[in-house]
């Protein structure tokens, strides 16, 4: 665990900076902006009296002659009340009024933070109140957005309270144990990164602080504690009374998402009944809506705006007659619709994964899924993913899986699958899972990973192991292969094996190992 430790203050260091950079961005950016536009800030009583600062936008001309639908506007993660200014602005302009308000615990607001656990949620109950109080608001209409830390809250409101009739839920989570706790192993870097910012810009509870110390321990005996506190924290557990209330959601992510991944997010919009929209963009977590809350065009935030429209002002604007999961590939620039999730990637081609292979483990092959946010930003900028040479990799600490060259370009959409038996010399144990696109020269460019934990298996007895890998588009151009990589350690994850420790992949006859590939029907 020492190497953990020493990663994880740099990780933190950095995720601060980060964060700071950001906040300054848009702290400064936005203001600016809204020193012409009539903003006004005001304090609200939260749960328990609690302050939060918040500040509303009405739009020009109100006179209380008559009420407008209401947008409200939790705060990202260690971000301040001005966000969301330039939306804001632009959305009052359109005949909203908007109210955002900084979440509890979290720079000038009250309180500690709770991760959009009861008081969250209902402080935003409360707020909600306030505006329809103080402001010309239409209870009739009420919806809420948000990106990251705004998101969840207002998927989890959206579940308690029924004046809240629209969703918009940017780059948050669903199931926030299967984001930060997928395949029972712990994202070092993504919890870092949240660790970080909040120590910085908020006063953490107690119960949160020992949340991120028993993470970082790997404490097996309060395992189901993290469980139960993250379940409360999900809409995911809420999914019957938001289906009930009958709001309609639209949710939107990235590709790479290394704090929530993709893939949380599509197995809760399969399992709503209401109005609903997926969308999936290159990027890396909060990415792909950062050049909207900086005033800029941006394709999130236009549809965000579009759903509003049509769900709370009752505009005919198409929105809900187109299909719902919207794709955009992180090899082309143009978007995919589809009628529903199991519609992307369709079609499945297996890779076999045959023979009988010995890896070590506690040693970082070089294939690994790259830094938080840098890397991801990276693919989606300049399509510079994660690299590494397959041909190089140490068979002694990489197992290493080749399809044929593929005599014309494959389209990869949605979750690929990994099934494969495993018979370790411990009984604890990760491994991590890559897809690599592999070019003529051996090169390859990281398609989708995902790590998995085993506690408690019997040394030297096979078991089964199903992984899903997250979400992705990727086109694999004709002439090139896919490879399955697995190895032990990634700096993303924090690993369970035992020094010494090796891990044996077979393909038994009855029960074969193999890759599932979902691809794009041409």
């Amino acid at each position: 665990m020492g190497h953990h430790r020493k990663a994880l203050r740099t990780t933190a260091v950095g995720a601060v900076s980060a964060t700071l950079i950001a906040g300054g961005v848009l702290g400064t950016a936005p203001a600016a902006q809204a020193a012409t536009n009539d903003v006004r800030f005001v304090d609200i009583a939260g749960e328990g009296g609690t302050v939060l600062k918040a500040n509303v936008i009405t739009p020009a001309g109100a006179d209380g002659s008559r009420t407008y639908p209401l947008l409200v506007l939790p705060t990202s993660w260690g971000l301040p009340q001005v966000e969301y200014v330039a939306q804001a602005q632009k959305l009052a302009n359109s005949g909203y009024v908007v109210l955002s308000y900084n979440v509890r615990g979290f720079w000038q607001s009250g309180g500690e933070i709770e991760v959009a656990g009861p008081p969250d949620i209902a402080d935003a109950r409360k707020v909600i109140d306030w505006a329809l109080a103080h402001t010309p608001a239409d209870a009739r209409n009420v919806g809420m957005a948000g990106v990251s830390y705004g998101a969840g809250i207002s998927l989890l409101t959206a579940a308690q309270d029924k004046r809240v009739k629209a969703v918009a839920a940017l780059s948050g989570w669903a199931d926030l144990i299967d984001s930060i706790y997928s395949g029972r192993t712990q994202h070092v870097q993504a919890a870092a990164l949240l660790d970080g910012a909040s120590l910085v810009t908020g006063r953490q509870s107690a119960e949160l602080r020992e949340i991120f110390d028993n993470l970082y321990a790997s404490d097996l005996s309060r395992e189901q504690d993290m469980v139960n506190w993250g379940k409360k924290r999900s809409a995911a557990t809420y999914v019957d009374q938001l289906n009930k209330n009958g709001a309609a959601v639209m949710m939107a992510n990235a590709w790479g998402d290394t704090v929530f991944s993709p893939n949380q997010y599509a197995d809760f919009y399969e399992k709503l009944t209401g109005p609903k929209r997926l969308e999936f963009r290159p990027g890396d977590h909060a990415i792909p809506e950062l050049t909207g809350l900086l005033g800029l065009p941006n394709d999130v935030w236009t549809d965000t705006e579009r759903w509003f429209d049509h769900y709370l002002k009752g505009e005919a604007n198409g929105i809900d007659k187109e299909l719902p999961v919207r794709l955009k590939s992180r090899s082309t620039g143009g978007y995919e619709g589809y009628p529903d999730w199991k519609s992307v990637g369709a079609t499945r081609k297996k890779l076999a994964l045959s023979g009988t292979t010995t890896i070590h483990t506690n040693v970082d092959s070089g294939a690994n899924g790259g830094i938080v946010l840098l890397s991801s930003i990276l693919d989606q900028i300049a399509k510079l993913p994660p690299v590494a040479s397959i041909p190089l990799l140490p068979r002694a600490w990489a197992a290493v899986w080749q399809s044929e060259k593929y005599a014309t370009a494959q389209q990869v959409r949605g979750t690929a699958e990994l099934h494969t038996t495993v018979t370790p010399t411990k009984e604890s144990g990760t491994l991590v899972a890559y897809l690599y696109d592999v070019g003529p020269l051996g090169l390859g460019k990281l398609v989708s990973n995902a790590p998995y934990t085993f506690h408690g298996q019997t040394p030297g007895k096979p078991f089964g192991v199903d992984l899903e890998l997250y979400s992705t588009a990727y086109d694999v151009p004709a002439g090139h292969r896919l490879a399955l990589v697995v190895d032990t350690v990634d700096p993303l994850y924090i690993e369970h094996n035992p020094s010494g420790a090796r891990l044996t992949f077979s393909s038994p006859s009855n029960d074969p190992s193999y890759v599932s590939i979902p691809l794009r029907e041409q």
